[in-house]
């Protein structure tokens, strides 16, 4: 197997020192001729040289690398945070290392680790349980994605999600819905449940029945579940509102299978305007949350940060939700089928 080409054989190549090698390769070309970082740059070609970027972070202390942990690569709605984070730190030069932790303790630590051990240059995350503290010893800056009153003193970049819910709630109420089911993911950071759906009945005085109140995973699967689970209730509910779209994809398809017609015998609604949204039957009312965006500014303030370490300010960003009204939702039946 050849060798890999060095610095050393584009300068021979190249007819010029190993300094004016590095200077041309490291982007500092105003201190080299033109003719001669034209010699350089061919001579590199010719060679399939590429620069080694690990000897060059142990010169520097810089990467250009960040992580982004996200809980559950398979939730659809991640992949355009995803891809807002990425495009935004390809632009400034830097490379982006995705990571899944499938809401678990144990591979965050792992995640955390590997930052740590590959000395990675930021890190922006959607905590599963880190405590400050753990955050803290890795030392570079980081950006939260979700808003969280444990970590005031982290950047952070998130939906409104109270407002959101709160958005859900009132357009039920407005088509006539009293009687409101929640299926709620489980969080750690923030409870749809005890924030917003308990408020609300609280504001309009209505009866909070627990038995309309279902937590499970943020999956098709436990939406499923917990729609089978709220139809047999006695008096079940006439409209439900759910954490996010995946949950209300499962619910709507329970409904389905147990002869209740959406919008008809009841209403659904989700959160998140992931694709799928819009190509179920009916298509799905939901609350959108600007992902995209979200990636963007979280990869914005992270640069900064990174870049600008001692004058860069706190930031902490909630963005807002609006209301997508398609066919899955309607004023309530005065009699729910058998």
């Amino acid at each position: 197997m050849a060798r890999r080409p060095t610095i050393i054989d584009v300068a021979k190549l190249a007819g010029v020192s190993k300094a004016t090698v590095a200077r041309v390769l490291n982007g500092q070309e105003e201190l080299v001729k033109e003719a001669t970082r034209e010699r350089v740059n061919l001579a590199a070609e010719q060679l399939g040289y590429v620069r080694n970027a690990i000897a060059g972070s142990l010169r520097t202390d810089r990467t250009y690398v960040v992580a982004l942990s996200i809980p559950d690569i398979t939730n659809p709605f991640w992949p355009e945070v995803a891809r807002g984070v990425q495009d935004t730190t390809e632009a400034e030069g830097y490379t982006t290392v995705i990571v899944n932790t499938d809401w678990k303790s144990d591979r965050e630590q792992s995640m955390l680790n590997m930052v740590r051990r590959n000395r990675f240059d930021g890190l922006i995350i959607n905590v599963v349980d880190t405590p400050i503290t753990e955050l803290e010893k890795l030392h570079i800056p980081i950006v939260l994605l979700g808003a969280s009153n444990q970590y005031p003193k982290v950047n952070s970049v998130g939906s409104d999600t109270a407002g959101g819910a709160e958005l859900a709630l009132q357009h039920l109420y407005d088509l006539g819905h009293r009687r409101i089911a929640l299926i709620s993911g489980l969080s750690r950071r923030y409870s749809i449940r005890d924030e917003s759906y308990v408020a609300f009945h609280a504001h309009y005085q209505l009866r909070l029945d627990q038995d309309l109140i279902v937590e499970g995973d943020f999956t098709r699967e436990a939406g499923y579940s917990a729609m089978q689970k709220l139809l047999k209730l006695e008096e079940p509910p006439t409209a439900v509102f759910t954490a996010n779209d995946s949950i209300a994809i499962g619910a709507l398809k329970a409904a389905k299978e147990q002869g209740w017609r959406v919008p008809e015998d009841i209403s659904i609604i989700g959160m998140d305007d992931i694709h799928a949204s819009t190509v179920t039957s009916p298509e799905l009312t939901t609350i959108a949350k600007p992902k995209y965006d979200i990636g963007i500014n979280a990869a914005r303030i992270l640069l900064n940060h990174i870049e600008n370490k001692t004058q860069a300010k706190l930031e902490k960003l909630k963005m807002d939700c609006e209301l997508i009204v398609r066919a899955s939702t309607a004023a309530p039946r005065k009699k729910m089928p058998n």
